[in-house]
């Protein structure tokens, strides 16, 4: 129901943003509509659930409503732009408030040379401003500020990640059994990230839902068929879930369309979503391939049901990958430039996914019969020992990586140096060598050990070899598109993260796959160790509570340390201030760097008047009083009242005597480099105001 239901929003909200219509009345009946006629269709024939009772789904409701609750009342209030978490709250304010794109510039009596209004997360783009990011998060914390302004919007956050919770608990139910989902979604929602990423305005956890539930989604359509045997042997066997369910043909098609919906819109919430989906692409190729063989040779007609499915994933797939590529090309631009150095190299891999998928399904006829002859070779009986082995030397390549690289990057790019610099004064505090160079990717699979522990790491690669083996051998179809997805991904990120490595931010990137993909195989691997004990005649009940302690508490001791210390709180509280004391008829001017980059699109959206700052010569923080004497002119001009905004007093008593409109004092993310994060740092932000004479 979260997939449907944020799919339904999404597809409604981007053409209503396009045309300058995203407001509450039309969104609440196309996007409110579409969401509930896309879970009325995609829940009303779900497959029947006899192998177990009420407490799993009970208990999955309960952790995740907890999970809301606890991060609720813990939220974060990240409105002061420093980092992305505030970018996206100011995104869904102007949307929520204005409904469209670019935000205009506003009236400063004219152009000037010392004009910026560009700041930290917007851009400058066809005469106006553009947020940095995607508009798929935004669009959906919208929602929070339409019910309850600031109050309601940095409440959306915890919604979204007890959302989460169930979903990863639906998917877990499907994967590994109803009577494992708590477990799964316990252990998630006591992970560090996952509590960071669920108390402000991300966009990993919405991308999460995406993803985990077209998994759901399909998996489900895949039950309404009565899976056969293949010659191939990809359909060779079902799960025990799958043969604990009624199969019920009918609406298996919509369900694979609304789950390639819900995988292509990721690209529309993240556009590292279009890497974590392109495994879509290929099993959607490979689902077509079958049904191309099951017509070739009758004898399959009724074996190879699960090809049907495949044309619908990959229409879906397009339509929401299409939404997501539309809004890059039309209010996204300059991130598209800006992440263009990382981005071709990833639309260059997906052409050549989809010309090899092309091919293959194509020469799928061909291609049967070579396997076919080939099955019976030395090399095929080796295949299953061979991908098993595969997986066990890929993760500890991992594991050692620290001690045989040191992965580096030399600053290139103005925005790669303010990343060294950010680094080299972040292993100043952390009492470290300085080396600016230093991008600590290497460590990238402690991090995950950080984060869930070792003994979830350890369950993951035995269920990831073991499942690579029977997959090998012809069976676990129905894990064959999550272990792709969770393998790809989880290999890739933790390869080249692509994040400034402060910790607990750089978590974040581990969020929508990695932690649920680690956890999912965990407790399948918890699973087989039992059966395996119990066939061995040892007790299974005294290992499960252990295996269960593992995999939780590990987990819950690295979150102790953050999990009861809200940060960023008082933000709400300093900005409504800021803007009581900012006339309504006013046009602001920000005369010093660091307050402009942090307010300039906070006043502009939620103070609600035209902002902009001040140029400043080169090596500077303070511009020219030639410049702003003139721009003070200027807007007086308007008939508009000029404001002038700064960080201390001194930058503005030759304009006027100065009065503090924002002080706050608070709270922060730790910045740590090398351990987990287990405290919060201070947090000052002042700003002061003068109205020159």
């Amino acid at each position: 129901m979260p997939a449907l239901a944020l799919s339904g929003w999404l597809v409604a909200g981007l053409p209503l943003l396009l045309l300058g219509w995203f407001r509450p009345l039309p969104m609440v009946l196309a996007g409110g509509g579409l969401a509930l006629v896309f879970c009325w269709y995609g829940l009303r024939r779900l497959p029947e659930v006899v192998e177990s009772g009420a407490w799993p789904t009970v208990a999955v409701l309960g952790i995740a409503a907890a999970s809301g609750i606890f991060n609720g009342l813990l939220h974060g209030e990240q409105l002061i732009v420093r980092r992305d978490p505030a970018t996206y709250a100011q995104y869904a304010v102007w949307l929520a408030r204005h409904g469209s794109l670019p935000i205009p510039l506003g009236d400063f009596g004219g152009s000037d040379p010392a004009l910026r209004f560009v700041s930290m997360g917007f851009y400058a783009w066809d005469g106006g401003i553009v947020p940095q990011f995607m508009a798929g998060p935004p669009m959906i914390h919208a929602i929070g500020y339409w019910l309850g302004g600031v109050s309601g919007l940095v409440l959306v956050p915890p919604i979204l990640g007890a959302l989460a919770v169930l979903t990863v608990g639906g998917t877990a139910a499907r994967l590994v059994g109803a009577r494992w989902a708590p477990l799964a979604a316990l252990a998630f929602a006591v992970s560090m990230p996952v509590l960071y990423t669920s108390r402000t305005t991300f966009s990993e956890i919405p991308s999460l839902i995406l993803i985990l539930g077209a998994m759901s989604l399909l998996l489900d359509a895949r039950f309404r068929l009565r899976a056969g045997l293949l010659g191939l042997g990809f359909l060779a066997s079902a799960t025990p879930v799958e043969t604990a369910r009624r199969a019920q043909p009918g609406g298996a098609r919509l369900m694979a369309a609304f789950a390639g919906l819900a995988f292509g819109l990721t690209v529309l919430v993240r556009v590292d979503g279009l890497r974590d989906v392109l495994p879509v692409l290929a099993y959607a190729g490979l689902l077509i391939a079958l049904a191309r063989l099951s017509r070739a040779r009758d004898a399959m007609k009724e074996r190879a049901p699960e090809g049907k499915l495949g044309p619908p994933l990959l229409l879906g797939l397009a339509a929401g990958a299409g939404l997501g590529f539309a809004a890059c090309l039309t209010i996204a631009r300059p991130y598209l430039g800006y992440l263009s150095g990382s981005l071709k190299p990833l639309i260059a891999i997906c052409a050549a996914v989809l010309v090899l998928t092309v091919v293959a399904a194509a020469l799928a006829p061909w291609i049967a019969g070579r396997v076919g002859a080939l099955s019976g070779g030395r090399l095929a009986r080796r295949l299953p020992d061979v991908a098993a082995g595969l997986v066990v030397l890929v993760v500890a390549g991992l594991a050692v990586r620290p001690w045989v690289q040191t992965v580096r990057r030399v600053a290139v790019t103005p925005e790669d140096q303010l990343t060294a610099n950010f680094i080299g004064k972040t292993q100043q505090v952390n009492h470290l060598p300085i080396d600016q160079t230093r991008l600590y990717y290497e460590d990238s699979l402690w991090w995950v050990v950080w984060y869930v522990g070792v003994p979830v790491v350890v369950l993951a690669t035995l269920a990831t070899a073991v499942l690579a083996r029977r997959m090998a051998k012809g069976r676990e179809f129905g894990w064959l598109l999550p272990l792709a997805i969770i393998g790809w991904t989880t290999v890739t990120t933790l390869w080249r993260p692509a994040i400034t490595p402060d910790h607990p931010w750089a978590s974040r990137r581990l969020v929508p796959i990695v932690i649920p993909g680690m956890i999912l195989l965990a407790v399948w691997g918890l699973r087989w160790v039992r059966r395996r004990a119990h066939r061995w005649g040892y007790g299974s009940r005294l290992l499960v509570a252990a295996g269960a302690v593992l995999l939780v508490v590990p987990a819950a001791i690295t979150s102790i340390g953050t999990a009861f210390t809200p940060v960023d709180r008082g933000e709400a509280a300093a900005v409504k201030g800021l803007c009581a004391a900012i006339p309504p008829n006013a046009s602001v001017l920000i005369v010093e760097r660091a307050t402009g980059d942090r307010i300039t699109q906070l006043v502009r959206g939620v103070c609600g008047v035209p902002t902009a700052r001040v140029a400043y010569p080169q090596h500077s923080d303070v511009p020219l009083h030639s410049d702003i004497e003139r721009l003070v002119d200027k807007v007086r001009g308007t008939g508009r009242l000029p404001v002038l905004l700064a960080a201390e007093p001194g930058q503005l008593w030759p304009y006027g005597p100065p009065t503090q409109v924002l002080k706050l004092r608070s709270r922060q993310d730790e910045r740590s480099l090398v351990d987990p994060p287990n405290g919060t740092w201070s947090l000052t932000i002042d700003v002061w105001m003068t109205m020159p004479a």
